[in-house]
């Protein structure tokens, strides 16, 4: 899942001070999952915002409302009929949900309420780690299931490097170093002569590095 962290109430207030009209707008998906910006979170952030300009002596009107995704049509069509009586959107939905909101809503400003920060999985309440930084072209069929692009602190894609001891990265000590992950996930699968195997140099161009991206599915497309 796309994992987010709230943005400070200080940075918040500071992009939605001038307005007088504001909608909070939360989502149901990830951000809701890392607890950053669903129901709950809007609810709290929207009071927190209404207690500091009560304080200001400033009159702000803040509405609330919850989307399924909002990163989908279908769903940001639910506000299309009252996104014209705000003056700024306070989304809490990930970046590619603030983006497709603005691009819908394009003559009212989106603004975004949390931080996107990785692809990742929930180790536990409050702790998520990254696992993949979508790369597009996924190797984990050759190192046991373990990304040593999202994982390994160099991307290494044949390790480990020489930094690594006793198992962990040289960055930190409570860093486990990815390639020694992968050893020992190859060995309880027995399938370690996987290892031997170097991999050739990565096609990036499916990274970042070829620019946006997108995936066409024709034989699912209307």
């Amino acid at each position: 899942m796309i994992v987010a962290d709230k943005k400070p109430i200080e940075e918040i207030i500071e992009s939605v001070k001038e307005f007088k009209k504001i909608l909070i707008l939360g989502c149901n998906e990830c951000v809701t999952v890392c607890e950053a910006g669903g129901k709950k979170e809007v609810g709290i952030l929207a009071s927190a915002l209404r207690m500091f300009f009560l304080n200001q002596g400033k009159d702000v009107k803040i509405d609330e409302q919850t989307l399924e995704r909002q990163c989908d049509h279908e769903y940001l069509e639910e506000i299309r009929d009252v996104v014209d009586q705000y003056e700024a959107i306070l989304s809490l939905a990930c970046g590619v949900g603030v983006q497709f909101t603005a691009e819908k809503y394009h003559s009212t400003p989106i603004l975004p309420g949390v931080n996107t920060c990785f692809l990742g999985a929930t180790e536990q309440r409050g702790l998520w780690t990254e696992r993949c930084q979508a790369c597009g072209s996924c190797i984990l069929a050759f190192t046991g299931g373990i990304c040593p692009v999202s994982r390994c602190a160099k991307r290494l894609l044949n390790g480990p490097c020489g930094g690594s001891s006793k198992g962990k990265c040289e960055i930190s000590k409570d860093v486990d170093c990815a390639w020694q992950l992968i050893i020992d996930r190859l060995k309880a699968l027995g399938k370690l002569d996987e290892y031997e195997k170097v991999q050739p140099i990565k096609n990036w161009s499916t990274d970042r590095a070829g620019g946006p991206r997108r995936v066409v599915r024709e034989d699912v497309a209307l």
